[in-house]
């Protein structure tokens, strides 16, 4: 599926019939996309059931799409009538990588500009918790879907009007909630 890996596998084969010395850009790829190969290969195995990958450009495997649907969940318990909502978020994979969501949601840990508040995509936290070497764009991922689940946090909101919201009346803002799913998930 990845061309990238099928570029990696054509240049790893055609490396004797190189002269040595001979540099061909085309030919090149470095050590970095080679690992990211292997873990975007590792991520599309260990998918959340409710999250779907796509990439845009498979040669460019450091920009890429995650499609979250979350079913049953205790954010959308209610929303259960709502058939395929689906929320998507932008990737740019730099060290920590930059995520945004890009469908608007009324949500505590997203702001309606798509800014998330996930303490592993922090380069520097205060719990410990924040981007570190050994975190994985799986880590992300799920890190992203638990946010519909059990990483939705009220307490420390980045969208402080939607926590408020919530505290001030359940109910309103489930219907608010759904206004979202309802114009803007697809």
């Amino acid at each position: 599926m990845l061309t990238l890996a099928s570029k990696l596998k054509r240049d790893d084969g055609g490396k004797t019939g190189r002269a040595s010395g001979a540099s061909d850009s085309t030919h090149r790829v470095s050590i970095r996309d080679r690992l990211l190969t292997k873990e975007v290969a590792e991520l599309e195995a260990n998918l959340p059931s409710t999250c779907k990958a796509s990439f845009p450009d498979e040669d460019k495997l450091h920009h890429f799409q995650l499609a979250v649907s979350p079913v049953n969940t205790g954010y959308y318990y209610s929303l259960k009538q709502l058939n395929e909502h689906v929320f998507f978020f932008y990737f740019l994979l730099l060290q920590p990588p930059k995520v945004r969501c890009l469908t608007r949601i009324w949500h505590p840990n997203i702001t309606e500009n798509g800014e998330i508040c996930l303490s592993l995509l922090r380069e520097h936290s205060i719990d410990g918790t924040g981007w570190a070497p050994t975190r994985t764009l799986k880590d992300v991922v799920w890190g992203l879907n638990s946010l519909f689940t059990d990483l939705l946090n009220f307490d420390d909101p980045l969208n402080i009007d939607a926590a408020e919201h919530h505290l001030r009346d359940k109910e309103d803002f489930r219907n608010k909630v759904q206004d979202y799913i309802k114009h803007y998930a697809r």
